[in-house]
């Protein structure tokens, strides 16, 4: 290996291959012969590389940290109100959901990027209105336009946090696309700590039975419930300390199963033909085919969100341009389906609300698919998959308001 390196110190591609192919040899003959290599500067380059002390993990400075425990005891106290005051749980839970976790994360941003007065004013404004607004809509047990509320108010309070994440300013452009990465790490943290959490869990409770206690009711009710509000935070506190440890875990997860869930595609509208079943008559049917689609394009863009020119890989790419076109066939599907039920029975809350969600995600796989076609033709910039990702988002954060805070006054409550 020595007489290698001697050989090839001055061909950074030669040496590039000799240390992979066996990198503790490599480094051993290195450093031998670094004496002898001194004043050659790519031989100091690769002297720093070989030697390079990992420090240890890095978990944020202090105020950092304690930021984030009250944060974390602010949302599991904001989980416990319904208990504490006796309110009616389906009722807190069922509106006030995203104002557990997001007002805090916006706040944690906020802090973090050092917004200014003025903009941390106006997003408190906005929360509180939001807050104030959907507590007050009737309470009505066949409430379409209350339940569309419901489910679009986090998705708004989402769009919010996007903005923060960015350090809230207009000017220059929101950074959506890393605003995109990191929902996608908080995925994949928020999946482990809810596993560990799970496992200590049975752990727990397994442990007490034995001794004799039953303490499910208040685990259930205290433990798991503020631990479930808390996991958000602490989750996204270890996407901006660790960033090494989890950045890249979320592209590789999802360039794993783009391949499958193209398969898992295309034999499912296989399948659909023969199993006298379909989205024009069965609504469960056409639920569960927006369902898949919105799952679907969030495995395209946490792949794309991953993919840049430095690790560009061709067949994935195609993958990616390949689902993208089955994607927008099941989205074509679900849109006719919508129209046939709008066209027969008229229009409703939910069907306008599903319509315009279509209409928007058709739009967006069709646009996210021309610029992978060029990605892959080597006619345009692969960066421009990613911006073509993130154009959209605040165009879904604009139709969610509008569900969300019109839709209730223009169909009266119904």
């Amino acid at each position: 290996m020595r007489e290698e390196i001697l050989l090839n110190i001055d061909s950074p591609q030669q040496l590039e291959k000799l240390y992979w192919t066996n990198k503790p040899s490599f480094k051993v003959a290195f450093n031998a012969l670094y004496p002898q290599l001194e004043n050659n500067p790519l031989a100091e380059g690769w002297y720093q590389r070989l030697n390079y002390r990992y420090e240890e993990p890095f978990w944020g400075n202090a105020q950092e940290r304690v930021v984030v425990l009250v944060a974390s005891l602010l949302a599991a106290l904001v989980a416990q109100l319904p208990a504490m005051l006796s309110l009616d749980k389906e009722f807190f839970y069922l509106r006030n959901a995203g104002f557990i976790v997001f007002p805090l994360l916006i706040a944690y941003f906020g802090w973090k990027n050092k917004i200014s007065a003025k903009t941390g004013v106006w997003l408190a404004v906005l929360i509180l209105l939001a807050t104030a607004f959907i507590n007050l809509l009737p309470q009505r047990s066949s409430s379409n336009t209350l339940l569309l509320s419901c489910i679009h108010l986090p998705l708004w309070l989402w769009s919010l946090l996007g903005f923060t994440f960015d350090g809230g300013k207009w000017r220059g452009g929101v950074n959506w696309l890393g605003f995109l990465r990191y929902n996608g790490e908080l995925a994949v943290v928020i999946a482990l700590l809810l596993l560990s959490g799970g496992l200590m869990t049975g752990l727990t409770l397994g442990l007490f039975e034995l001794s004799g206690w039953h303490i499910e009711t208040f685990y259930f009710n205290y433990v798991v419930v503020c631990g479930l509000a808390a996991v958000p935070i602490v989750a996204t506190f270890l996407t901006q300390v660790q960033p090494a440890l989890v950045n890249k875990v979320s592209p590789v997860i999802a360039n794993l199963f783009s391949p499958v869930a193209l398969v898992m595609l295309i034999v499912y509208l296989a399948a659909t033909v023969f199993s006298g079943k379909d989205p024009y008559h069965d609504r469960e049917f056409l639920l569960l085919y927006n369902a898949l689609l919105i799952g679907v394009m969030a495995l395209i863009f946490f792949s794309v969100s991953g993919t840049t020119p430095v690790n560009r890989n061709s067949t994935q790419i195609l993958i990616l341009f390949l689902l993208s076109l089955v994607t927008i066939v099941v989205n074509g599907i679900a849109l006719s389906a919508v129209l046939f039920r709008i066209a027969e029975w008229g229009i409703t809350p939910n069907r306008a609300a599903v319509l315009g969600a279509n209409v928007l995600m058709l739009s967006h796989l069709l646009y996210v698919g021309v610029r992978l076609f060029g990605a892959i033709t080597r006619k345009t910039d692969l960066s421009l998959v990613g911006t073509s990702m993130a154009f959209f988002l605040p165009v879904y954060s604009g139709w969610s308001a509008l569900v969300t805070f019109v839709f209730p006054l223009l169909f009266g409550f119904k």
